[in-house]
């Protein structure tokens, strides 16, 4: 496990959890810490579909079918991998963090549904709640490394080599969606759909709001002590 600023906070062992939050809110950078921290795995969608194909898997392979079809996985499909990845995936042995799913109301409800079954409900839905305006200058400024998802920002955030991971060394890309016009779609997307999903999990008593208009260092501080059990 890792001591990133933990010393002050007593954390539970393992953690199940969804994490929320718009383009550019930090969710790039806080998932893997957190995942980290509990040794537990990312689960992020798109990710976790193309290790599924990759694998060659029944759900792999179904959701490949679907997509090269240019159709949507279903519901179903989705929730399989996830639990297939929890039973499965030995970096999950200490929980998860879910990043792109649930997006709908439904969907949250077919994940509870599984969880329920393992008697593994979720611990926290993680909301980064940040100013639309503010996201602008974030996500234009935004680097990524695509091997594994890292993130950097060209000002708030900046690799320790111009354009290189700090871990690897390899070139960091911008993504070609990481523009205004593109970001004012997918933020009107975002905010219909996960206005009624923090609101499902508002009403289950679980949704925890983070102001992620902070430096990343005092959102991770706000998360620490959300996991272990402050008020916020």
């Amino acid at each position: 496990m890792s001591t990133n600023g933990t010393s002050e906070f007593k954390l539970p062992k393992a953690i199940r959890m969804v994490i929320m939050g718009p383009p550019g809110s930090g969710k790039g950078t806080q998932a893997p810490s957190i995942a980290e921290q509990f040794c537990a795995c990312h689960l992020a969608t798109g990710d976790m579909l193309r290790a599924a194909v990759a694998s060659g898997s029944e759900l792999g392979k179904q959701a490949k079918k679907i997509m090269d079809a240019g159709g949507l996985v279903s519901d179903e499909i989705m929730v399989g991998m996830i639990k297939d990845n929890i039973e499965n995936n030995a970096t999950c042995k200490n929980g998860f963090i879910l990043d792109g799913f649930p997006r709908t109301v439904v969907q949250a409800e077919k994940l509870d549904e599984m969880l329920d079954a393992r008697k593994q409900g979720l611990d926290h839905a993680v909301e980064l709640v940040i100013d639309d305006a503010l996201l602008v200058a974030r996500i234009t400024g935004r680097l990524v490394h695509p091997a594994s998802g890292r993130s950097y920002h060209r000002i708030f955030n900046p690799p320790a080599r111009l354009m290189l991971d700090d871990v690897t060394g390899e070139p960091l890309v911008q993504r070609s969606d990481d523009n205004e016009a593109t970001l004012g779609k997918r933020l009107k997307t975002y905010h219909e759909q996960t206005a009624p999903v923090a609101a499902y999990y508002r009403r289950k008593g679980i949704l925890r709001q983070v102001d992620a208009a902070q430096k990343p260092s005092a959102v991770w501080h706000t998360l620490l002590a959300i996991f272990a059990g402050q008020k916020q």
